[in-house]
């Protein structure tokens, strides 16, 4: 099998995991805009039930990966291409399938959130089971791993962007935090002194 066909092979079914969890994450979404709105923090969070709204990010998100979607002008042999693509499936499957697996954990307890405002719902219930019991970022912390592997494996120029956007996940975990911190209390204190936010601990 030559390098090329693995690239290929690799290159499509990360792409086909990535629509696959896409999809999951919009009817998620979809599905958190016709439950009554909780506890929100930031900006009025009534816009983060607006179609509109999903719309429009939804065109700007596809616009930038279509613009951005050309490879960077690095020359790579053929030995450092074939590290690159083992050591980005390592990271980008692994993390997207620990984001997904976060994301099927909070079930209905799933929203988007922004970095000017996190919005939960009524009757809101606080998940600490499964990778919530690892990190309490799981969805964050896999896809910033994602998109490392993202970069070595399609290395183009909007990967290269998610890269060095993915710090600014933590505004957006800050928000949904202190969203959580108000509902619950102590409940989320005792949590947040048992599980670290996104790098797991290695012993107890």
């Amino acid at each position: 099998m030559t390098l090329d066909l693995i690239d290929n092979i690799v290159r499509w079914m990360g792409g086909l995991l990535a629509y696959a969890i896409l999809g999951i994450i919009l009817f998620g979404i979809w599905r958190g805009t016709q439950r009554p709105a909780g506890r929100t923090t930031g900006l009025n969070g009534t816009w983060l039930s607006s179609p509109w709204f999903y719309l429009a990010s939804a065109l700007l998100f596809f616009a930038v990966c279509y613009f951005g979607w050309i490879p960077l002008p690095l020359t790579i042999s053929s030995q450092t291409r074939a590290l690159m693509l083992a050591l980005g499936s390592l990271l980008y499957f692994p993390g997207m399938l620990f984001a997904l697996w976060g994301r099927l954990t909070l079930g209905k307890n799933y929203f988007v959130s922004t970095g000017f405002g996190a919005q939960l719902f009524k009757g809101h219930q606080l998940v600490t089971s499964g990778p919530f019991a690892i990190v309490r970022n799981p969805m964050y912390a896999g896809f910033i791993i994602a998109a490392i592997g993202a970069l070595l494996i399609y290395f183009t120029w909007i990967t290269l962007i998610f890269v060095c956007c993915a710090p600014l996940t933590s505004v957006r975990a800050r928000r949904e935090e202190a969203a959580l911190a108000a509902e619950f209390g102590g409940q989320w204190r005792e949590y947040c002194q048992r599980v670290p936010a996104f790098i797991p601990r290695l012993r107890k």
